[in-house]
């Protein structure tokens, strides 16, 4: 059974960073691509970050609103994909969820419909 589970939210003063996990199992993540989507209230989801590995070639997006405050990675021995983010915004308030979509490119897209496997969010509060 496929399962992503996130961790690492909380609240976070302006400015301020945070780590990210998402942890799968029942899958292997070079057979995947793991994207970062976060749904602010009253708002639509929206695509922040994913990632695709293939041979440890590694392709990466961001969205433009994130580009240069967050990172995302992984750890295959861990089977554990994060985003670090640094420099964050009140607008960054939103849950975010990490998800899967099985892929034999190497390209990873920020198209929620593409993503097959959902975890269960976790919330993020940028605040003073």
């Amino acid at each position: 059974q496929l399962q992503l589970v996130e961790s690492g939210g909380g609240l976070v003063q302006p400015g301020g960073s945070l780590r990210l996990s998402c942890a799968c199992s029942g899958f292997a993540l070079d057979n995947f691509a793991i994207g970062w989507f976060r749904q602010a209230p009253g708002a639509e989801r929206e695509g922040v970050s994913c990632i695709r590995s293939i041979s440890n070639r590694g392709r990466t997006i961001y969205a433009d609103s994130v580009k240069g405050r967050f990172t995302i990675s992984r750890d295959n021995t861990k089977n554990t994909v994060y985003l670090q983010m640094n420099s964050l915004k009140p607008e960054d308030t939103a849950v975010y969820y990490c998800a899967a979509h099985f892929s034999i490119s190497d390209m990873c897209v920020l198209e929620e419909y593409k993503y097959s496997y959902w975890g269960q969010g976790t919330q993020i509060t940028v605040s003073s």
